[in-house]
This record gives structure tokens, sequence and C-alpha cells, in this order.
């Protein structure tokens, strides 16, 4: 044999020595585990009580009367055995049967005649005992789906949106005007807007996550879409900043990625919203799209601080607040049609992530700036910017909360 086939039969000895090494611990794993199923620990205990979990993810309210849409989250097939509406029996029509097996969702239809305006509270009690509650505030009429309806909803979210940030927009003929110093203060604001949004961002997801089935680890979700959206998107940002041809304005690109950003965040505002008249809530909805809106002008301002150095069409503008609040739109839609708790987690954190990584950007680019000038890049007046954003956001989320 020569050396060289000598040396092509050594690498590919070799090459599968290295694979059955790749396998064996798999193959190892997959023994043991099914040994372990099939003999058991060898630990012997009384069975534990049967663990069933019934989740409640919406209610609805019609002239039939109750419907609950129910989710089997637990490890086990659960049995409605019996229906209460305040405390008193009735008989319900379970569809598609009164026993779900594990992640099988069902409708319970109780044909109890809800008053409206009074709270009222079903509880659903299984073959095992277990009960499981879900409660209305104040009952009212849960909107019907139509045309109508999906085009109100549209209009909900471009009052809350696309309008306010627009309007936030218009100041930036006004932020023209400013010095050097003067347009890093506003990037400090806009860096204090974003701070504020990414902690109410993190906050609803946390909120949202504690509602979802624990099965789904809700929590977990919103750190997951958050960790991997902001290094998604730092990997993009240096990807372009390789290709991309320098004479592309800086400002420009900034201004684009707090867009999406405040879009991501936009869209769980309109979650929120839609959820809102969707659960028949709609004195709650109104006072949401009142404080949304006021909110969110400042969220304009924050936009257009990254283009001062540039000269922008309107055609920039128009696009800047069709990518912020445009979310919003399709939020109320979704939250009005097909709100799922445990997807409005994730989509909180990938928006917090989002906001996270902007936040990165304009910091950098304020370095970045004031290094080039000779400027301190903490001075009193990017601290004055800074404190300024971070105060305007909670002030105007008061009339939200509150």
């Amino acid at each position: 044999m020569s050396l060289s086939n000598q040396t092509k039969s050594n690498t590919s000895t070799n090459r599968l020595r290295a694979i059955l090494w790749g396998i064996l611990p798999l193959v190892l794993l997959v023994a043991i585990i099914a040994t372990i199923a099939k003999v058991g620990t060898g630990v012997e205990n009384e069975s534990a009580a049967p663990i069933e979990v019934l989740h409640v993810e919406k209610i609805t309210l019609n002239d039939d009367g109750i419907q609950l849409k129910v989710l089997n989250s637990g490890p086990e097939e659960v049995t409605i055995a019996q229906v209460t509406v305040d405390d008193a029996f009735w008989n319900a029509e379970f569809l598609p049967s009164d026993t779900l097996k594990r992640f099988e969702q069902g409708t319970v239809k109780i044909p109890y005649p809800w008053v409206q305006g009074d709270p009222h509270e079903i509880k659903l009690i299984t073959s095992k005992g277990l009960i499981f509650t879900g409660e209305v505030a104040a009952a009212t009429a849960t909107p019907e789906p139509s045309v109508k309806l999906f085009w109100q909803y549209a209009l909900i979210g471009f009052y809350v949106g696309v309008v306010p940030i627009g309007l936030g927009l218009m100041w930036y003929p006004f932020l023209r005007r400013f010095s050097t110093k003067g347009m890093h203060a506003m990037l400090a604001l806009t860096v204090g807007l974003l701070f504020f949004l990414v902690i109410d961002t993190f906050e609803e997801g946390f909120e949202m996550a504690s509602e979802a089935p624990g099965i789904f680890q809700g929590t977990g979700l919103v750190w997951i879409g958050a960790l991997l959206s902001c290094l998604f998107l730092i990997a993009v940002d240096q990807s372009n900043e390789r290709k991309m041809n320098r004479l592309v304005l800086e400002g420009r690109r900034v201004s684009y990625k707090i867009a999406t950003g405040i879009g991501l965040h936009n869209f769980g505002e309109g979650l929120a919203i839609g959820s809102a008249f969707a659960g028949g809530e709609a004195a709650l909805g109104t006072f949401l799209i009142i404080g949304f809106t006021l909110h969110n002008i400042t969220e304009g301002v924050g936009i257009a601080a990254p283009l001062l150095k540039d000269r922008s069409t309107w055609k920039t503008f128009v696009s800047l607040a069709a990518i912020a609040g445009g979310p919003a739109i399709l939020g109320t839609w979704v939250g009005g049609f097909i709100f799922n708790d445990t997807l409005a987690a994730l989509f909180f954190g990938i928006g917090a992530g989002a906001i996270l990584q902007v936040i990165y950007v304009i910091s950098k680019m304020i370095l970045k700036e004031s290094e080039k000038k000779g400027l301190s890049p903490v001075s009193w007046l990017n601290f004055g910017g800074l404190a300024v954003g971070i105060l305007l956001m909670y002030v105007t989320a008061l009339m939200v909360k509150f």
C-alpha cells in the first residue's frame, strides 16, 4: 500500500472513530432512560395524589350565557364533573368532551343568565375534586368578531400608535436648532425614554407570564425572547456595518432601530387595549387609549433625536411613524381576536430585547461623537437629558396606570 493510500485509510478510520464516540453517549443515555422507565428507581413510596391543572384561557359572555375556553396544561387527563356559577350548580355543554387530554383545549358553555355590570365567579370541579376558577369582574357582552369591529380596532391602533408618534416627530425642525451638546442631550433623553420603556416592557411581559399556564414557563420565555432578540439585532447591526457604505447616514439607521424597538413595545400596548375590549371592559379600553396616546407622543421625540444632523424628507418621517406606531394596530387585532398569554409574554420579551439593543447603539453613538469632539460623554447636560427622558415617561405612564 502506498503512503498516500495508507494516510487516507488512517484519516477515514479516525473520522469513523470520532463519529462513534459522538454517538455512543447518546445510545447509552437512551438505554439508561429506557431502563429507569421500565424497572423504576428502586425507591418504593406511596403514589402521590394525581396532579390536575386546568387553565381558563378566555371567558366570553353572550345572549346564550357564559362560555369558557379551557386548556389542560397538566400531566394527566382531566374530567370536568361539575360547574358552578356564583356558588350555584349549573348544567353545561362540553366541547369536544368533558374529558380533556394533556394539552387539549375545550369549550364549556353555561346557559347562565348573567347580569350586566355584576361580578360573576365560575368554578370547574374535576372528577377528583379539584376546583379551578374563572372570574368576571363586571359582566358585559363580549364583542362579536365582524368586519366593522376589525376596522374599529384598526382605527384604535392608529390613534394610539401612529398619530401620537407622528405628532412627536413634528418637533424635528425645533430640535435641529440645537448645538452639538444639545444634540447629545437629546440622544441622552432618548436613552432615558427607552430605559423606562424597557423596564415597562419587562413588567408587562412578567404580568402576562404569570397569567400563562405554568408548564409553558412564561417568565423564562420573556428572558429568552429578550436575550435572543437583543443578540440577534446586535449581530445584524455589526454585519451591516461591515457591508454598508459609510456614506449612509448613521443617524437615520439608528432612528429606524429606535422605531422598530418602540414598534414592538407598542404591539404590546395594542394587546392590552384589544384584550380589554374583548373581555368586555370597554371603560378600561377607553382609558388605555387616552393614556397610551399621551404616553406615546414622547416616543416621537426619541425617534427624531438621531436625525438632527441629517436632512430627512417627509417620506422618512412617514415610514418611521408607520414602523413605530403600526404594530399597535396589529396588537389590537391580536388582543381583540386571538389573545394568548404565553405568546404575549414572548412578544414582550422580544420587544424588551430590541429596546435594549437600541439603548446600546445610542450610547455607543454618544461615546463615539463625544470622543471625536473632545466632549465629556457623561456631562451634566447629558445627565439632565437622561433624567428628563425617564421623568417624562414616568409622568405620562401615570395616566395609564391610574
